[in-house]
């Protein structure tokens, strides 16, 4: 993490719970392995978005490391096998993350129901009074289908977001059995019955090989005309040219806050269409939201110094499913 970054998830204040409990050097902020002052000691490592792989050379150099205590969401991009094969323990504040992006998802879905941007562009050309429901005849939240891909950490919070609405709440997730599904408040179903019969359809799978693309051309055109797709979850799992043909023929409405590639070119037309809306990855936690990931990452290091197991702990065996 950059300086700025460890100073707005640990401030003044968190740094000093942190000294309480560990003996740790708060002005030490390794950016880069190869440079970082003698690593021997150190027990735990706490990492967050940008941190480097920790591969067999760089765990050389920390024969005492411990624990990983990661400070953002996925562990994927430095957690290595060898951290695996050393026995580390890792958590993720993964579960504090989903929090922001779910919120982002249950009010991107309230607000496509609605036609809230729709309405929004249409009161602002006009400037009166029209009839709104000859615009929109059958805007609303009432009753409509929402369809979730992936029962993931974001997944499952949404569906407890949603519980309080009047939705017919649909799931698509191949390691989710119909009764687990139930016990979430959703009806389990293939994803091309999802897409056939959802009103808004929101992604939370994780990037795998087996979902990349997964929503193409084909599954794209399943999609009901005027219905809502929302992307919090991974750009790659659209296929971004059948989404700009789709989108750009008017026939679906579009939320995305992740892409592929993660900042679109600036000719893509997906900035311009009135029916979509881009977003620049702020779902997830930033600002003060920052604060909640500080938080868990504390607290699992509490956790780890009173010789208790990690509330969130991270395993091989769970990464292979998972973002």
């Amino acid at each position: 993490m950059g300086r700025r970054h460890r100073d707005a998830l640990f401030p003044p204040a968190a740094i000093q719970r942190l000294t309480r409990l560990v003996d740790i050097d708060p002005q030490l902020l390794a950016e880069d392995f190869d440079r970082a002052p003698d690593l021997a000691p150190v027990e735990i490592l706490i990492t967050s978005w940008g941190c480097p792989p920790l591969d067999d050379r760089v765990l050389t150099r920390m024969p005492a490391l411990k624990a990983v205590v990661h400070a953002a969401g996925s562990v994927k991009h430095h957690v290595t096998d060898a951290c695996w094969d050393r026995g580390l323990l890792v958590s993720s504040a993964a579960a504090a993350n989903a929090v922001p992006v779910a919120e982002y998802t249950v009010a991107a879905i309230l607000f496509a129901n609605k036609r809230v941007l729709e309405l929004g562009a249409l009161y602002r050309e006009h400037r009166a009074a029209l009839d709104w429901s000859a615009h929109f005849p059958d805007f609303g939240n009432y009753g409509r289908t929402v369809g979730l891909v992936g029962a993931s950490l974001v997944g499952r919070r949404v569906l407890e977001l949603l519980r309080p609405h009047d939705f017919d709440v649909l799931l698509a997730d191949p390691h989710v059995d119909p009764a687990t599904a139930r016990s979430m408040g959703a009806r389990l179903v293939g994803l091309d019955e999802l897409l056939t019969a959802s009103d808004v359809v929101s992604l939370h799978a994780p990037a795998l090989p087996e979902t990349h693309h997964m929503l193409d051309a084909r599954r794209l055109s399943l999609l009901r005309d005027g219905a809502t797709l929302i992307n919090t979850g991974r750009g790659s799992l659209i296929d971004g040219q059948a989404l700009t043909a789709e989108a750009s023929s008017g026939r679906i409405y579009a939320v995305l806050d992740v892409t592929d590639p993660e900042v679109l070119p600036a000719a893509s037309p997906l900035y311009s269409l009135p029916n979509v809306l881009l977003t620049p990855h702020i779902a997830g936690s930033l600002g003060g939201e920052l604060q909640r990931i500080t938080r868990s990452a504390l607290g699992e290091i509490e956790r780890y110094c009173a010789g208790l197991d990690f509330a969130h702990p991270v395993t091989r065996a769970a990464l292979a499913t998972s973002a």
